[in-house]
């Protein structure tokens, strides 16, 4: 891999190793991105508690929100926030818990086979320039590195827990993502059976 390490970092990217993950099945090939909105406080930013969730060290009274995400185990391999930095939790070749119930396909749990990328953002609120720039290179090295992530295989928490999960939510521009990623105008996962 020529922008991920032998160890499945992506170069440019601050390491914080989460301990939520585990390995991805024997023979699993990984061909899935699923794209997130995350913010903690819900629409607050920069607080640092998202990274707290991630490694199992967030205040559960530090907010009344977070008694109802207590007992939550989650992870992503990685985060954009707002100002475009990279924060990789979990290395590429290991499953993180991202995607939960899940289904892409007809195929089931997703996390076995997709790489998770969380945006710092809200269903309501727009990304940033920067996190749209970030998620394009990001997502063109991923694609370098496995080739099964065809442009039908971005797709949305939303599209592969419908009813269950929202995020990126309406306030994400898939238009723009596939304007950076030089994709053909209509392309997203509306325009595809996801």
């Amino acid at each position: 891999m020529s922008t991920a390490g032998c160890d499945g970092w992506l170069r440019g990217a601050r390491r914080m190793p989460s301990p939520n993950c585990d390995e991805r099945p024997s023979g699993c090939v990984v061909d899935l991105i699923v794209i997130h909105g995350i913010s903690l406080p819900p629409g607050q930013f920069g607080s640092g508690c998202i990274h707290a969730l991630f490694l199992n060290t967030l205040n559960w009274n530090s907010h009344e929100y977070f008694i109802k995400i207590k007992d939550l185990k989650v992870s992503s391999h990685v985060l954009l926030e707002r100002d475009g930095s990279l924060v990789q939790f979990v290395p590429l070749q290991r499953r993180a818990w991202h995607a939960g119930e899940s289904c892409f396909r007809g195929r089931t749990r997703c996390n076995d086979y997709s790489i998770g990328i969380e945006l710092e953002g809200t269903d309501d609120r727009a990304y940033t320039p920067a996190q749209y720039r970030a998620l394009a290179s990001v997502i063109a090295r991923l694609r370098a590195c496995y080739p099964g992530i065809g442009s039908d295989r971005i797709v949305g928490h939303c599209h592969i827990a419908p009813g269950r999960k929202t995020d990126p939510g309406a306030s994400f521009r898939w238009d723009e993502l596939g304007r950076l990623l030089g994709e053909r105008p209509g392309w997203g996962p509306g325009a595809a059976d996801a």
